[in-house]
């Protein structure tokens, strides 16, 4: 038996969650697997509860528990809040740390027959599949903060961005194995000419590259990676990068696949990982069945293979997926002419069908 700890979250996490759970008991009943759920409250909706973002009792479940899914969190309902109430500054950031989820996977995959739906040329994008790995508990986001006044009466705000070598090794030995599964082909992504955590990461990564001769490396400036994701997408395997840097291109790659609804990930390195699609939590079409629940579906898929070793059954919710979207059913982020349209109740059940009858 399998223990899930559910985290719906706000917005439209607590309708996306569900359509998951439907692929993963599909799952379930074709191979014999038991997976057991226990929800409990995470953001905005923990703190309108209990007054705060992560309560204790969300903590102790997700470390007593083989996985974590989780649907999204915060909106403008919480942005006034003191810092550290803040749904991503109080829940999201503490729960990668406390579960030392040091590594961020996001595959950015073109689906076939999605190729209308993204902004970008279809000869741009046709074949597109990065894997971008991302440090999750260092850099800047959890770096020392601070603010003081100045002398002309403003403020001085500070963020220390810090690496240390155990941290870039880390999070690169984690980026070769993973290029070594795939094109062998490894991108470091960093900002060497300005930064000197950059200049570490370099120095760090050329180190470790003598380790990996079977993989091809290479550097790029992340500026230079932002514009290569749009001018040449396919000239990228595995990006590895850190954690602010990842964070903004991850965004930006997942609009190759024409919706970052399809964009899943994984966050893993502790004994517990944690799923959970790309997106936020959209409260502007949150309760309105629009949703596309497929990255968190497809986050359900990478739950199997990561942490419970379910390879074949990673592999048959990705194809159900595929299904789906090859026989022309589509969300409204993904909506397009002579498609048909489906609510995110029914996209859930469609997949799972899928998924019972092998298709």
């Amino acid at each position: 038996m399998y223990k899930i700890a559910v985290l719906p979250g706000d917005g439209i996490g607590v309708e996306i969650v569900p359509e998951a759970i439907k692929a993963l008991n599909a799952v379930a009943e074709r191979f014999g697997h038991e997976f057991a759920y226990t929800a409990a409250l995470i953001g905005g909706a923990a703190y309108d509860e209990v007054g705060n973002p992560l309560p204790a009792e969300t903590l102790e479940l997700c470390r007593n528990s083989d996985a974590v899914l989780l649907g999204a969190i915060g909106g403008p309902k919480w942005d006034n809040l003191p810092v550290h109430l803040r749904p991503e500054v109080g829940a999201l950031l503490p729960l990668r740390k406390e579960l030392a989820l040091y590594a961020n996977i996001r595959p950015s995959v073109l689906f076939p027959g999605l190729s209308q739906a993204s902004t970008l040329k279809e000869e741009v994008i046709e074949g597109v599949d990065i894997l971008v790995i991302r440090e999750l508990t260092g850099g800047i986001y959890f770096g020392e903060k601070s603010r003081e006044k100045t002398a002309d009466g403003g403020q001085k705000a500070t963020d220390i961005l810090s690496y240390s070598t155990y941290e870039i090794e880390r999070i690169v030995r984690f980026a070769y194995e993973a290029a070594r599964q795939r094109r062998k082909n490894l991108c470091s992504v960093d900002k060497a000419n300005v930064l000197e955590s950059s200049r570490l990461w370099r120095e760090t990564v050329m180190e470790l590259a003598k380790e990996y001769p079977d993989v091809e490396t290479s550097h790029m400036y992340v500026d230079n990676c932002s514009m290569q994701l749009i001018r040449n997408p396919r000239q990228f395997d595995v990006i590895v990068t850190e954690n602010m840097f990842g964070d903004i291109l991850t965004d930006e790659a997942s609009m190759l696949t024409g919706s970052i609804g399809m964009l899943p990930s994984a966050s893993i390195g502790g004994q517990v990982g944690l799923y959970e699609p790309s997106h936020g939590s959209a409260p502007d079409i949150a309760g309105q069945k629009k949703a596309n629940p497929l990255a968190t579906i497809l986050s359900a898929a990478m739950m199997l293979r990561h942490s419970f070793q379910l390879e074949t059954e990673a592999q048959i919710i990705e194809q159900a997926v595929r299904s789906v979207l090859a026989e022309g059913y589509r969300t409204p982020d993904l909506m397009e002419d002579g498609k048909k349209m489906l609510d995110t109740i029914e996209m859930g059940d469609m997949v799972a069908n899928k998924i019972r009858n092998g298709e």
